[in-house]
């Protein structure tokens, strides 16, 4: 019993200095500066107390194109994660469920890839984008002749295609019965069907632990941004967090700027967090 309080004491507190920067933000998001400085040295800086307004979220919307920016990031970021799960799931299925010449060795590639950082492979595949051609509208019809750079698009396609997603779905398969394969493939089942209708269906833990990271991943998206994005049209919100920053030096902006950016990926976490935990505990198949 005293293992088990112990325990569970240790996990709230190490709960509670995780949340408590979060607190932090979000009250001092409705803060003057004045004030906030104020209760830094106390309790008061983690309670809503005191001269509480949203001031700094009307001059957050006033001041930049927030819609506009967290229009783009949900663009970018939902893209990634529909056409991401469904390619990723669909590679690790053609490692898994399919026997081919050479499927070891890409396998090995793949891993290899979780070691190099997007740092260094963000300049060559900038070269490579910039010499991409892309559809463009005109008034003859349409014609190749668009440019990748200042889009939505740039910021979307290189990253659909995911080393350590195609891995989670890899070893999530292998734990998925063989002989349900079979007995679809009894039925008349090709592999799109087993894919689509047996497979699938079973990998919803995954499906979220992937969601989850190529959401993340897209939405905190800093650098790549900064390299193929110059206009304000394509900007993502991270990008326009920075820019805004560099035009206030008020902190109860800021952290108001902070606390609306933080909501969509809490949000997405509390939605997801049940099928994330089963994914990392290695849930098994029932019935």
């Amino acid at each position: 019993m005293l293992r088990k309080i112990t325990f569970y004491a240790f996990m709230s507190l190490l709960g509670t200095l995780f949340v408590m920067p979060l607190v932090f933000m979000i009250v001092s998001s409705f803060k003057p500066d004045v004030q906030l400085f104020r209760d830094l040295p106390t309790v008061r800086a983690f309670l809503p107390v005191g001269d509480i307004s949203l001031d700094n979220y009307r001059v957050v919307i006033r001041r930049s194109p927030l819609l506009l920016y967290f229009f783009n990031s949900a663009i970018i970021s939902g893209g990634t994660v529909i056409l991401g799960v469904l390619v990723n799931s669909m590679a690790a299925f053609g490692l898994q469920r399919v026997r081919w010449r050479g499927q070891q060795f890409v396998l090995a590639v793949i891993l290899a890839l979780l070691i190099v950082p997007f740092e260094v492979l963000a300049i060559p595949l900038m070269m490579i984008v910039a010499k991409l051609p892309w559809l463009s509208l005109q008034h003859g019809g349409i014609s190749i002749a668009g440019s990748w750079f200042n889009s939505l698009h740039v910021q979307i396609i290189p990253f659909i295609g995911n080393a350590f997603c195609i891995f989670l779905f890899y070893q999530f398969f292998k734990d998925i019965p063989i002989d349900l394969d079979d007995a679809a493939r009894m039925d008349g089942a090709n592999l799109w069907d087993i894919y689509w209708r047996v497979v699938m269906p079973n990998a919803k833990p995954v499906i979220a632990t992937a969601s989850i990271i190529l959401f993340l991943g897209m939405w905190n998206q800093y650098l790549w941004p900064n390299l193929v994005v110059q206009g304000q049209e394509a900007r993502p919100i991270m990008v326009g967090i920075q820019q805004f920053f560099g035009r206030t030096r008020v902190w109860g902006q800021i952290m108001a700027y902070a606390t609306l950016v933080s909501l969509p990926v809490m949000t997405v976490f509390v939605l997801f967090q049940r099928r994330l935990v089963q994914s990392v505990t290695g849930s098994s198949v029932k019935g």
